[in-house]
């Protein structure tokens, strides 16, 4: 059925659309058009005045509560305290809480019990590690280029630690911005800075393709939608070859924004330690050199054709313009030239190879035999030899300078129309963008969006943001699209609330962890996610906020949590990503690890390597999206592959083992308190009643079945090494009840 607002919003989308396709690309947006809400400036709303305010905890509850007066829709029940010790923890951490915590939680009758609880998760490490899991979801974050070589990034996984630490600190979400999107103009000596600029570092890129013009459009393209999608909620791409159908985006406006990058190139080799220690390493090399010069010079006598015969292969596949660029000496170039230049040397150096070996593969007798002979003496000399800098992967331009910016007919690379200057949305801000003189080696284009993107009067960042943070605590936005605030996008009834939460974001000096605390202190989040047949008639689609809105962990809460009761989950922090095992027979382009110590294969599911064209199979089985662009808001579907994945896995095989071991070490031999001990471990409580006489049944039947296969040497488990003292078959049969445990609803689902 048709809702009379759906069928309004029909009608003005209809016409809106006759207008954009009959104003063509020269269409103007003059004063006189009514603005959309998103595109007004935000004005702090007065907290409505309610005759019942007992239900007010906070803020929010006041805008909730008269909306659901207005439409006689009572609020729910407060949420059990185990309920939301486990919302609040899953939410804030990604793990579930300890049987200990839950204990202490629930012991603490004070009427602040749960802000404590919210304090202590916000001050947990592994807080960053949960936020920054959707933050990389929108950077569109992956350790590989993508398309069909998917070659390594080697240093991508220093942005996720960079990630990781500023959610911790509670950097302000104005500076986190500023840092990603021009750190190294406004903090060239801050390694924290230079590594925060992957974010536009993550587009997916064909290093194969010899176009090398298409190539560079295509990222502008992928940078120009991500940063419209991320910071401003808005579909610049819609405006790429026209424009927008639907929002006042006009075709110069996506150009406009492009203008910002236009002279941006990928820098993989920030150096990331202070000056004296770069020295102090230049001084160690130095003396390396010296000492291996001789070998050097004779290992580059027998490289010498190999490198020219690869250089020359690679060099003569490019088109003539770009052979040029490369040509044409250094104080010579022009910016566009440059650009080329940089794009093309990744391939030109023979050395890019992902095993390293692209020089010696092409000798061949005596010749690779002299090689590996000099390759021997050289190593010889690695214990005076320094190690590595720490190297880190960003952008920075290719100069002060930036090539022109053009609009381009419907898009293609090679068809240029006027050109345009960098700038903002026309319905936002219709003055000439102030770029500031260049400083250092770049054009300050950057540092000047930065600054427009986190002044308080744009209408949209804190917007954006605010309700990003409310769509992850919740399942679903203020605004149900986060990254399109558009006409299409899905709005409710809250753009009041909106409002008041990102003027409130401003105030507090851009804290997320604040915003955290007022959302969830509220009596909002802390309803029961029961179902109420009243309610759900007058707001089927809890529009209202009447409930809280029941919803599945995503894939990597998952594994962390089977990992985490089981007492396998390794809670090291940082450094290169691991590569826990894959299926038999899986192919990886680009290459998957093996023989990763164990410890190491159960690091936090933040840490698991992310190849683009590869993702890690239980993650893609749960709805981890496509890292080749940004992903807003995760689908989440119920799949046969999920279910197959649970039960089937050899690791949450391994899991099931370990949890069976572990509440064998902590509960004994009696079965009633293993139940217990199993329940606390998974979900946070004890059985019930009939729930501990149906798993003391499940126990006898299957350890009457399992000793009935060991008699006859056909053992369907193996017992988890808890001592002769256990008998084999119950102790097979409570790894198979934990297995249970873990294919449960009540596992993966936050309540």
């Amino acid at each position: 059925m048709i809702t009379p607002k759906q069928l309004k919003i029909g009608f003005l989308v209809l016409a809106l659309a006759v207008t954009a396709w009959a104003a063509g690309r020269d269409h103007k947006l003059t004063d006189s058009e009514p603005k959309y809400w998103a595109y007004e400036p935000v004005r702090k709303p007065l907290v409505p005045a309610l005759k019942h305010r007992e239900w007010v905890k906070t803020k929010v509850d006041a805008f909730i509560l008269s909306e659901l007066e207005s439409k006689h829709v009572a609020p729910s029940p407060p949420s059990g305290r185990i309920s939301l010790i486990r919302r609040a923890t899953f939410d804030l951490t990604g793990l579930p809480p300890t049987p200990e915590e839950v204990k202490a939680f629930l012991k603490d009758k004070s009427p602040r019990a749960f802000e404590r609880v919210v304090d202590r998760l916000l001050a947990s490490p592994h807080y960053g590690e949960k936020w920054a899991r959707h933050w990389l979801d929108l950077a569109r974050y992956a350790e590989s280029e993508g398309f069909k070589a998917d070659e390594t990034r080697p240093n991508a996984w220093r942005y996720r630690d960079y990630v990781i630490k500023s959610f911790n600190e509670d950097k302000p979400y104005d500076r986190f911005i500023k840092e990603q999107l021009a750190g190294d103009e406004l903090w060239p000596g801050s390694p924290d800075a230079l590594v925060a600029t992957g974010f536009n570092r993550h587009y997916p890129d064909e290093s194969n393709a010899r176009n090398l013009r298409q190539r560079r459009q295509e990222i502008l393209n992928d940078i120009t939608d991500t940063v419209g999608a991320v910071f401003l909620g808005t579909t610049y791409a819609c405006a790429r070859c026209h424009d927008h159908k639907f929002d006042p985006v006009l075709q110069k406006d996506y150009y406009k924004l492009q203008a910002f990058f236009v002279g941006v190139r990928a820098k993989d080799d920030f150096v990331l330690v202070s000056p004296a220690e770069e020295a102090e390493h230049g001084r160690k090399l130095s003396v390396w050199e010296e000492k291996t010069k001789e070998i050097r010079a004779q290992i580059a006598q027998v490289e010498a054709p190999i490198l020219k015969a690869i250089y020359d292969e690679n060099f003569n596949k490019y088109p003539p313009d770009i052979q040029e660029a490369v040509k044409t000496p250094a104080d010579k170039r022009d910016t566009m030239q440059w650009l080329m230049y940089h794009k093309a040397s990744w391939l030109l150096d023979s050395k890019q190879d992902e095993d390293g070996n692209g020089v010696r593969n092409r000798l061949k007798g005596d010749a690779r035999k002299q090689y590996d002979e000099l390759r021997s003496k050289l190593a010889a000399f690695d214990n005076i030899k320094p190690a590595p800098l720490a190297i880190g992967s960003g952008i920075t331009d290719v100069g002060r300078n930036a090539p022109a910016t053009y609009v381009l007919n419907k898009g293609a690379y090679d068809a240029p129309l006027e050109e345009v200057q960098p700038g903002f949305m026309e319905v936002i801000d219709k003055e000439p963008t102030k770029v500031g003189p260049a400083s250092g080696k770049t054009t300050g284009r950057r540092t000047a969006l930065a600054n427009w993107l986190t002044e308080p009067r744009n209408p949209l960042v804190a917007r954006v943001m605010v309700n990003r943070i409310w769509h992850y605590h919740f399942g679903q936005g203020l605004v149900g699209t986060p990254s399109d605030f558009g006409l299409m996008g899905e709005t409710d009834t809250s753009k009041t609330l909106l409002d008041w939460l990102a003027a409130d974001f401003v105030e507090k000096g851009w804290s997320i962890k604040a915003m955290h605390r007022l959302i969830m202190l509220s009596n909002t989040y802390q309803q029961s996610s029961d179902y109420n047949e009243a309610a759900s008639k007058a707001d089927p689609n809890n529009e209202l906020w009447w409930r809280y809105p029941r919803h599945r962990l995503i894939g990597e809460d998952i594994r962390d949590a089977i990992l985490s009761v089981g007492g396998q989950l390794n809670l090291k922090m940082g450094g290169p990503s691991v590569f826990p095992d894959i299926p038999e027979g899986m192919e990886v382009r680009g290459g998957w690890k093996k023989n990763e110590k164990e410890e190491e294969k159960n690091r936090r599911s933040i840490y698991v390597f992310v190849r683009r064209n590869s993702r890690y199979p239980m993650f893609q089985a749960f709805d981890m999206p496509d890292t080749h662009e940004s992903c807003a808001r995760r689908s989440t579907t119920t799949t046969a592959p999920q279910a197959l994945a649970l039960l089937n896995d050899k690791i949450i095989l391994k899991a099931a083992q370990s949890f069976a071991g572990r509440i064998l070490k902590e509960a004994g031999s009696d079965s009633n308190a293993q139940i217990t001990t199993a329940y606390l471990l998974a979900y946070s409580r004890g059985p019930s009643q009939d729930e501990r006489e149906m798993a003391l049944a499940f126990l006898d039947k299957q350890a009457a079945i399992i000793k009935a296969r060991l008699d006859e040497k056909k053992t369907a488990a193996s017992p988890p090494d808890v001592g002769p003292a256990v008998d084999a078959a119950r102790a097979a049969a409570l790894i198979d009840f934990c297995h249970v445990l873990f294919n449960s609803n009540e596992f993966v689902y936050v309540n």
